[in-house]
């Protein structure tokens, strides 16, 4: 029978983050309940809270997720009852055209489970990324779950930030940018995104990655995860402090990891010739970016998107989940404190403080 859970809701734009009850209903073919243990306090939470993404309030927040399925609708094959999950959003349909030319990390028909969550009025809920893991329940698609075997509930809080940011900046520099042994990244924005890119530069075996912000905690931070130099933007012109860590050339890869027209074109200037830029940033939509066509051209390379780290989570889960275990990717770096549901409002004022890395709901 449905379930009736407190869950963190956003009502209207610019409301408060606030705890309610809601119903979670059976799951039908194809979906599934989760228990949810852990959730990370992602910016792309606020948001929707802020009407950044769209105006479908009222939002069910909560998507960097982990927990256990506690129920299975009909035709479920994948995941069974009592599997450890890490949550995702982007379930693959397997048939639109990308799917069908191999490449599922760009699927066109991504999915969600097909029923709303509600208030206890009956208004609809619409889920933070088709998860809205803010919750003591949530309704996904069995698609969006991805099981995790032998890792005990201690590291649920680490492992789920694989569900959105950490993932998205690790992939950013090994699936988007291509990042390969022995070449130069330049990470420009070191939250928690940023981070994970300088860490998957890392992990890619780059031997020159440099930190950019304006932040000293920030930077910090990143010598610590990876970070072979940085520069404090704050202090030194971007493109010039790049160039000098590079020979006078430029990074062969620079990550934006901030989203605004500034850093972007930083970026774009900070790079080799024939270099890649990679805009993981998520902008805000009344930003334009202005690059002469002869700079474009006469530079070479590519400038691309990275959307979720252009990942795939059946894939690319379990591999960072064993780097995990094997002590190579320290995903405990990135928890910085674990909060309480009702304390999601506060942890969206330290993050904006530049304060933490990630917040983490402890829920169950």
């Amino acid at each position: 029978m449905p379930h009736t859970v407190d869950a963190v809701v956003v009502t209207e734009k610019n409301a408060p983050a606030s705890v309610q009850s809601i119903i979670v209903p059976d799951p039908g073919p194809g979906e599934v309940v989760v228990d949810v243990h852990t959730c990370g306090v992602c910016q792309t939470d606020q948001h929707f809270q802020r009407g950044g993404v769209g105006d479908d309030f009222p939002y069910l927040l909560g998507h960097e997720a982990t927990g256990r399925v506690a129920e299975v609708g009909e035709n479920v094959t994948s995941v069974a009852v009592g599997d450890k999950v890490i949550l995702n959003w982007r379930a693959v349909c397997g048939q639109c055209r990308a799917c069908a030319k191999g490449q599922p990390q760009y699927c066109f028909d991504t999915h969600n489970a097909d029923q709303k969550m509600t208030l206890t009025d009956g208004t609809e809920l619409e889920p933070a990324l088709g998860i809205g893991a803010f919750a003591e329940k949530t309704l996904v698609a069995a698609g969006q779950c991805t099981v995790i075997e032998d890792l005990s509930d201690e590291h649920d809080a680490a492992v789920g930030l694989l569900g959105c940011g950490v993932m998205a900046g690790i992939g950013a520099a090994i699936n988007t940018g291509g990042v390969q042994r022995g070449e130069s990244v330049a990470v420009i924005g070191c939250g928690g995104v940023g981070t994970a890119a300088i860490t998957g530069a890392k992990l890619a075996g780059a031997t020159t990655i440099i930190a950019v912000d304006l932040d000293e905690r920030k930077l910090e931070t990143a010598r610590s995860l990876g970070a072979t130099h940085t520069v404090a933007a704050s202090e030194t012109d971007v493109i010039e402090g790049v160039r000098e860590l590079t020979g006078g050339h430029g990074a062969d890869v620079v990550i934006d990891a901030v989203g605004i027209p500034a850093t972007s074109t930083q970026a774009f200037y900070a790079r080799d010739h024939a270099g890649r830029v990679v805009l993981v940033g998520v902008p805000d939509p009344s930003f334009t970016l202005e690059l002469p066509m002869i700079e474009i051209f006469g530079r070479g390379g590519s400038l691309k998107s990275s959307w979720y780290g252009d990942c795939l989570p059946s894939r690319d889960f379990p591999m960072l989940v064993d780097l995990y275990r094997q002590g190579r990717l320290d995903l405990d770096a990135f928890v910085t404190e674990r909060v309480r549901l009702d304390e999601v409002q506060q942890a969206f004022e330290t993050m904006n403080q530049g304060e933490v890395l990630r917040s983490v709901v402890e829920i169950g």
